[in-house]
């Protein structure tokens, strides 16, 4: 009878600001305007619910294959935001121009529970199919846009509370909405913010993909914002005229919309030629510079890169450059594409500022080495670095010196004349130090190198000079060091296995992996995984099975998940990863202890506590009660001082009640007890 009344409110309150009567309570103007259009241009009657249509399966996939750039560009960045907002009870969709929902990233079971309501892939969500909401209501506003609760034009939405900003093209046409929908009580202002970021950085991944053969220009009023999601950034034809703005270069440049700048050549923005900005960026390893608007009134601090596979245009900028160079100096640095790295880390902190030390000190040629466990991606890493850094046009040349037998790392580093050994190839043959030269050499378990060969290595490092074994002439190399060892090469110089002056020289920077158990973007990590392994066409996972990869300690790290992942993928039926895709050793982990903390904070609680074996002995009225406080529980996250706030008592009572109810938690209060 209560739902009756409320919804019977709801429509004569649409009704009363439609016809400009009284209304009981204050309404905002976007939403007048769209209650207004769903009842005077839609014929749309609030108090008569139709379930928005559903596309047939042909024509979502005819849907998603138009905008499958769009999705691709999104599909991380709604993981991340699902991730950032860590709440069970809400989703994170994507929609078309159109008002297709594309993609959707949320719990098997919320997706469930709004699929009810016509919230799901392949919906119509516009107006005029669904009324006001987030999603058709921002494609008509065109500006970000929140809709909470008895603002939807339906009663039947009235318990959803939606958060929606607009995906504007590199034309300057709306691509799409990336929309937040929850059943929060509450407006969550950080989610339309954190929204609208999101936006912002899949608008720019967008102008990226589509313009991937273009010179990219980064610039903001202020250096620290060159390259972040607040710069601008400018897509530029080889022959200097613009093809494409985000938002941001526009504001700063004083341009409203992109078809004033579209064609234009970009000294009409700014004092200084592609060219020339071009080579400074090189000369500066590509840190901003400073250059001024055409007028000279505004000051613009800039980094511009060429395409990571152009030729023509550097060619033209090396000849611009001083001459009186070495050969090995003439080589232009290749312009240090951070988006290459971004498949490193999805969210956790510490990978993020190894990822950002590194990607400076690379462009200074400084050593680095990487210390991680076994399988924590050193490799990836590092090839990663030689992709941004001054050597990427050269080769990457890994070596693992553990695999190698001690008697042929020399000659495999070094390499040989003709004839200097007995087996030696009849021509001779290069090292892998002489390999790497205008590249990157990748030392990997450089603990485990022979003291003899470590003096060797020292000389070459100081000297940029290599001597093949049974040569008497020696080669000048230059390329980036990197070494990487799972050992603690500190304690190996304390021992007396390494030499302690080839330490410091290969130690320019130290960077440490994480292993997997202690990141908290395992979720994503996995995602992309699946991702990579399926082409972009990545079965869904159970919460079941989503539970047990991220509870679970991964002694093989990332090379041990990518195994699993693989397995899984194989064996799953269709586009479901269950957990009896998942080795047992995975599903059937041990006591909770033996997982690190960080990974049961990452992990998802069950909505309810496992325990249930007290359940028969309560009484209709306790059972109840125990709903009531669960409900509780899950709307503040387990967090047992807010309830206990809430409820108007200590949490000392509270803890009797919920023991009293059979209700556990774990000894650190903020995940349930599955052991029970």
């Amino acid at each position: 009878m209560s739902l009756l009344t409320d919804s019977n409110l709801h429509v004569r309150e649409v009704m009363n600001v439609v016809n400009r009567q009284l209304a009981t309570r204050p309404t905002s103007e976007p939403v007048a305007q769209s209650w207004a259009r769903c009842v005077n241009e839609f014929n749309l009657d609030p108090s008569r619910f139709t379930p928005p249509p559903v596309l047939t399966d042909y024509e979502l996939s005819q849907r998603r294959e138009a905008v499958s750039d769009l999705i691709a560009c999104a599909k991380l960045e709604m993981t991340t935001l699902y991730q950032q907002l860590a709440d069970p009870e809400l989703a994170v969709a994507l929609v078309d121009a159109g008002g297709v929902i594309v993609h959707q990233v949320s719990s098997m079971p919320f997706a469930e529970a709004v699929a009810a309501d016509g919230f799901r892939v392949g919906a119509m969500w516009s107006e005029r199919e669904a009324g006001t909401n987030g999603m058709g209501t921002c494609l008509a506003e065109r500006e970000c846009i929140a809709v909470c609760q008895h603002e939807h034009f339906y009663p039947r939405y009235t318990s959803l509370t939606c958060s929606a900003a607009p995906i504007f093209d590199d034309r300057g046409e709306i691509a799409g909405v990336l929309d937040v929908t929850s059943r929060s009580r509450l407006l969550q202002q950080h989610s339309l913010v954190l929204v609208g970021m999101s936006r912002q950085m899949i608008e720019n991944r967008l102008l990226d993909a589509r313009y991937r053969h273009a010179n990219m220009i980064h610039f903001h009023s202020r250096p620290e914002f060159v390259g972040t999601l607040h710069g601008g950034k400018l897509a530029v034809a080889d022959d200097s005229t613009v093809l494409a703005a985000n938002r941001s270069a526009l504001f700063q440049l004083g341009f409203r919309s992109l078809g004033e700048l579209r064609g234009r050549r970009i000294e009409e923005a700014f004092n200084a030629s592609l060219e020339d900005m071009i080579a400074r960026s090189m000369r500066g390893s590509f840190h901003p510079i400073t250059v001024y608007s055409a007028n000279a009134s505004n000051r613009f601090f800039l980094v511009a890169q060429t395409p990571q596979n152009s030729a023509g245009l550097s060619t033209r900028i090396a000849v611009s450059a001083p001459a009186a160079r070495s050969r090995t100096q003439e080589k232009q640095p290749a312009p240090p594409r951070l988006d290459e790295i971004a498949h490193l880390e999805f969210g956790d902190p510490l990978m993020a500022s190894q990822i950002q030390l590194a990607a400076r000190v690379v462009q200074r040629k400084i050593p680095i080495v990487l210390r991680g466990q076994t399988g924590t991606g050193k490799e990836v890493f590092a090839q990663a670095l030689h992709s941004i850094s001054p050597h990427a046009s050269g080769p990457f040349v890994p070596v693992n010196c553990a695999s190698l037998p001690e008697n042929l790392i020399e000659s495999e580093l070094f390499g040989y004349r003709a004839g200097a050994f007995t087996g030696a190839q009849r021509e001779g043959r290069r090292g892998k130090i002489v390999q790497a030269n205008g590249g990157t050499l990748f030392l990997d378990e450089i603990g485990d190198m022979p003291l003899a060969l470590q003096a060797r290595l020292l000389r070459v490092i100081e000297e940029h000079e290599v001597t093949p074994l049974g040569a008497e002439t020696t080669v000048k190399v230059d390329f980036q060091l990197v070494s990487a060892s799972h050992r603690n090469l500190l304690e190996l110089v304390h021992g007396g296995q390494f030499r302690e002056d080839l330490y410091y020289r290969l130690k320019g920077v130290e960077l440490t992996l994480p292993p997997l158990r202690e990141r908290v973007d395992k979720l994503a990590l996995i995602h992309h995984l699946l991702a990579s392994e399926t082409d972009n066409d990545a079965p869904e996972l159970t919460p079941e099975a989503q539970h047990a990869l991220l509870t679970y300690p991964w002694p093989g790290n990332i090379r041990q998940l990518r195994h699993v992942l693989q397995m899984a993928i194989a064996l799953c039926d269709g586009q479901l990863i269950r957990s009896e895709d998942l080795p047992a050793e995975i599903v059937q982990r041990g006591p909770e202890t033996d997982v690190p903390a960080a990974s049961r904070a990452a992990a998802p609680a069950p909505l309810q506590p496992a325990d249930a074996t007290g359940l028969p002995a309560l009484n209709a009225l306790q059972i109840k009660e125990r709903e009531t406080v669960l409900a509780l529980l899950d709307e503040h996250r387990w967090n047992v001082s807010n309830v206990a706030k809430a409820l108007a008592m200590s949490r000392n009572t509270l803890y009797r009640k919920m023991r009293r109810l059979h209700i556990r938690l774990s000894h650190e209060g903020a995940a349930l007890d599955e052991s029970a």
